[in-house]
């Protein structure tokens, strides 16, 4: 049974590819699809679910600075956010209560406040794994609304405590023990090597977080949260994050199976669910109205508001924790898993066009931006640079250095990951924080004198939006971008890139030239 689950999965989620839009949205329909046939979750596959959340969390933690969630950007606009979305759909139901509409007419106002919380969430796994494919996760908004998440995931854990009232353990105080056994944790991933042995390390220090937090009374999934931020600016923390990506991949195909698996709605079931969704718009500017307020660029604004604009695998908890204790009917566990679902297809839908879309309507948007920005949002200098580098990854770092090392000076790094930036400065280089798809960057910036710009990113899409940006900010010199297969070389050239470095043809160019130099000084 397992295996056909997986084998109508990929026919949707290919499928949906072929047409352009994500996967997941194939795995959701792929659900349901199952459900009609009158197939059921079963105890395999929610496993499967549940470790690919624990996978994910973990590798959130990863990725995660704990000064961020102390930003008053994050934490302030997370509170005022849940109450002022709880007053909102309150406010929407009521309205719609006039109109007589089945499941909701009779609904209590603290039915309506606990049901406008379980909406307040925002997906983790439908956030975090747009951010990952598009390569924005480390970018300004993309930490911005990861930081969102965190939080939301912290009220959630305190409701459940607070509607259980399951009280953790005396032992939970325990935990604080594994601050100073931090060090010990890093020296086992320091010994993990680089091969199977690492990914089975991240597996036991999620696992192993999630089931130390259940026995003592904690929601496991912060447990394995907590094990990621432990881990976090470990110089293989990275690495970890990269060797768990396609396990994480894997197993969440089985948390979007789940959601589908749920219930069978009805058309009555299917409009509720659809009015609801109707509603994201109103999330969205929600967030961006706050952001702004707390001196976020437009643009970071604009970005982090659009992902977070979804309903979220939590509220789904919430639901089921709420009518397990007689809070909620069960058939709104239907209807939330299916604004849940609803709200991933448009999330994914409208984020493919939002860097295209804000550069639309950038001019109406920056109307709402504060004249001062915060201090990490200043825009960067490029006086003096010749050759600029985007994206300080290892290929990026590679061609910095050398560059720096043959020039001496004139060559600037640039990457979106302040940790990367600051790591450089701190061996002397010349390196700046900035997110390369950021059209107000290089409308902001002097790029008079750059005369070669090397893109060194996974991605062909953000090389290829950098590129266009560049070019209609009027730059005039070189650009030069990798590409990791063969079908992604023109592409890059039909947008305007002057040369393309095929990234394992060039390396294995690059090791023969060096190791043939080797044959002509034998003697």
């Amino acid at each position: 049974m397992e295996f056909l689950f997986l084998l109508i999965a990929f026919v949707f989620g290919l499928g949906f590819r072929f047409i352009g839009l994500p996967p997941l949205i194939g795995y959701l329909i792929a659900g349901f699809v199952l459900n009609a046939w009158g197939f059921e979750n079963n105890a395999s596959l929610q496993q499967i679910a549940d470790l690919g959340i624990t996978i994910m969390l973990f590798t959130i933690g990863l990725k995660l600075n704990i000064n961020d969630l102390l930003k008053r950007e994050i934490w302030l606009s997370s509170i005022l956010h849940t109450t002022l979305w709880i007053a909102i759909v309150s406010t929407a139901f009521f309205l719609f209560s006039f109109l007589g509409l089945p499941y909701i007419s009779d609904l209590s106002n603290e039915t309506i406040a606990l049901i406008g919380f379980a909406f307040s969430f925002s997906s983790t796994v439908c956030v975090v794994k747009i951010l990952e494919e598009s390569g924005e996760s480390r970018t300004r908004h993309g930490k911005v609304a990861i930081g969102i998440l965190v939080m939301q995931d912290i009220f959630a854990v305190l409701f459940l405590v607070a509607a259980t009232g399951k009280i953790p353990s005396p032992w939970a105080l325990a935990l604080l023990l594994l601050i100073p056994l931090t060090p010990l944790f890093r020296k086992l991933l320091d010994q993990s090597g680089h091969g199977e042995l690492l990914p089975l390390t991240g597996f036991i220090f999620a696992l192993g977080g999630y089931h130390l937090f259940e026995f003592v009374g904690v929601k496991g999934d912060l447990g394995a949260l907590t094990f990621g931020v432990l881990m976090a600016g470990h110089v293989k923390a990275n690495e970890l994050a990269k060797s768990l990506l396609s396990f994480k991949d894997l197993f969440l195909i089985g948390f979007f199976l789940t959601i589908g698996l749920t219930a069978l709605p009805t058309l009555e079931i299917a409009g509720i669910a659809m009015l609801i969704t109707l509603l994201l718009p109103i999330k969205f500017m929600l967030f961006f109205t706050l952001f702004t307020q707390f001196r976020l660029r437009a643009r970071t604004s604009y970005l982090s508001g659009l992902i977070m604009s979804n309903y979220s695998e939590f509220g789904l908890i919430v639901g089921a924790v709420a009518v397990s204790v007689g809070m909620l009917d069960k058939i709104w566990l239907v209807i939330l898993a299916l604004s849940v679902s609803f709200s991933f297809v448009f999330t994914s839908a409208i984020y493919r066009t939002s860097h295209n879309s804000y550069k639309k309507h950038k001019e109406f948007l920056k109307r709402y931006q504060k004249p001062s920005p915060l201090k990490e949002d200043v825009y960067p200098s490029m006086q003096g640079t010749r050759v600029l580098v985007i994206g300080m990854g290892r290929v990026g770092k590679g061609a910095f250095t050398t560059l720096a090392k043959l020039m001496e000076n004139g060559v600037t790094g640039m990457d979106a990951d302040l940790d990367k930036v600051s790591a450089l400065k701190e061996l002397d280089y010349n390196a700046i924080l900035g997110d390369g798809e950021n059209i107000d960057l290089w409308e902001n910036v002097n790029i008079s004198k750059v005369e070669l710009v090397l893109l060194a990113l996974p991605s062909i899409q953000d090389s290829s939006n950098i590129t266009h940006q560049l070019r209609s900010a009027g730059f005039k010199g070189k650009i030069a971008a990798i590409a990791r297969y063969e079908d992604e070389v023109a592409p890059l050239m039909d947008v305007g890139v002057d040369k393309v470095f095929n990234f394992f043809t060039e390396a294995g160019l690059g090791f023969a030239e060096e190791s043939f130099e080797l044959l002509e000084s034998t003697p």
